[in-house]
């Protein structure tokens, strides 16, 4: 795990927002997405638990198609995706605790492969979630209802595992997102126990960051993690309804409530629907609330650019923080600076 410790102030600032609301298989627009990942040439994809497809588009908004194959659990469906990961030759891998294994594709989406079954011995899963990569092509796997992690090759061949559950150091209950820096250490958002727990590639634990509660640096249920080089960590705080940084050692750096405003997509389709934009414009965004709203999930459902279920975190190539704001069918993105 990187020793360095923070030394300037760390800041991010909000560039743009990405996506909108689409109800139908086909099309611009997510319908709860649940995860997003960057591939090598910048194309962004984007997993939509509902309707089951993944959307692809990039930074300046082209819309570039979607693949899914329905829900089911047949060659290439997916039923409860959670989340995905790239490997090194952009192979897109999927989890799905729906039917309990990983799939895979490429990049226009066709089939691949399979791998994993249901159960709690080696290599068998129950309710994957997160996915991730190290710099060697071993997939770790969140083996969320099995509270542990393991480790396979990206063709599915299971290495070896770790974890149980409890709330000591090592134990789980109910993780979710993972992640790998770039010295491949592992880093699993512990959803139940609220906190980040930081392992080696090997699966020796060697750090926990966070605690339950709403202050900063404080926890509740975060559901993914992402680290840049620098070593900073990015948490989805799914409970508090905001995206935390913390330092290569834990320390709190800042937070984010959210600050979307509308897509290039959401003005196209105000361009064509004059009346929707006309209500829009007309309808009180940023409400004051009374104190009985007070809490974070009433508050971020009531103020419209605000963080509402935010699922998962991801880093590009250019540092710029992608934020999957799932209750409001859109990703924020953050720059550094």
């Amino acid at each position: 795990m990187g020793a360095q410790t923070a030394t300037k102030p760390f800041t991010l600032t909000y560039d743009k927002t990405i996506g909108m609301i689409n109800n139908v298989a086909k099309g611009r627009g997510f319908l709860n997405p649940f995860a997003s990942v960057i591939s090598s040439d910048g194309r962004i994809f984007v997993l939509g638990r509902r309707l089951t497809r993944v959307v692809i588009c990039n930074y300046d908004e082209e819309y570039l198609g979607e693949f899914s194959y329905g829900d089911g659990d047949g060659d290439g469906q997916l039923n409860m995706p959670t989340g995905m990961a790239f490997d090194s030759e952009d192979r897109l891998y999927i989890a799905d605790e729906g039917t309990h294994r990983i799939s895979v594709f490429d990049l226009e989406g066709a089939f691949l492969g399979k791998w994993g079954e249901q159960g709690s011995g080696d290599g068998q899963l129950n309710g994957p979630s997160g996915i991730a990569f190290d710099s060697e092509d071993n997939a770790y796997v969140v083996d969320q209802h099995n509270h542990r992690v393991q480790k396979f090759t990206r063709d599915g061949q299971y290495l070896f595992q770790w974890g149980e559950h409890g709330h000591g150091d090592g134990q789980f209950n109910l993780p979710w997102g993972v992640t790998v820096d770039s010295e491949d250490d592992v880093y699993v958002a512990d959803w139940r126990s609220d906190r980040i727990q930081v392992f080696t590639s090997g699966g020796r634990f060697q750090a926990k960051f966070g605690e339950s509660g709403e202050g900063d640096g404080q926890l509740s249920r975060p559901s993914d993690v992402a680290v840049d080089d620098e070593g900073y960590i990015h948490v989805a705080d799914w409970g508090n309804e905001r995206v935390q940084v913390l330092g290569p050692d834990g320390s709190f750096q800042l937070k984010l409530r959210g600050q979307a405003t509308p897509s290039k997509w959401t003005e196209d389709f105000f361009l064509s629907n004059h009346d929707e934009k006309v209500t829009r414009d007309r309808a009180n965004l940023i409400p004051s609330l009374p104190p009985r709203l007070s809490s974070a999930y009433h508050v971020s459902s009531q103020t419209e650019p605000y963080f509402w279920g935010v699922t998962s975190v991801t880093l590009d190539a250019e540092g710029r923080l992608y934020a999957t704001d799932s209750r409001r069918h859109r990703i924020q993105v953050y720059k550094r600076g």
